[in-house]
């Protein structure tokens, strides 16, 4: 797969809790796909994430329409860039 356009600051414009830790994301670009929060965020569910460990906290999420990524009640959020690149399949982009 293609890397992600550096010029390119992805929107998440929706999401939906699909059970356990797993969520369906869909970009303003178009790309949409699965993502397992466990897996992803593997041991790093600590300090504030340590309330996803639980899937009833992960199905909390929401859409932060002001930051265009996901949050959940206590303020947990996660960069939508990394989360493209996880759903792509391709490495975090590096804007250095």
């Amino acid at each position: 797969m293609a890397a992600v356009d550096k010029n390119y600051l992805p929107a998440i414009v929706a999401v939906r809790h699909l059970g356990g830790h797993r969520l369906r994301i869909a970009f303003d670009d178009g790309l949409a796909g699965e993502i397992d929060l466990r897996r992803h965020l593997g041991g790093q569910l600590t300090g504030i994430f340590e309330p996803l460990r639980d899937p009833t906290y992960v199905a909390q999420v929401r859409l932060l329409d002001d930051a265009d990524t996901l949050s959940w009640p206590n303020g947990a959020d996660l960069d939508p860039l990394v989360l493209y690149c996880a759903i792509k399949g391709v490495p975090v982009a590096s804007f250095d």
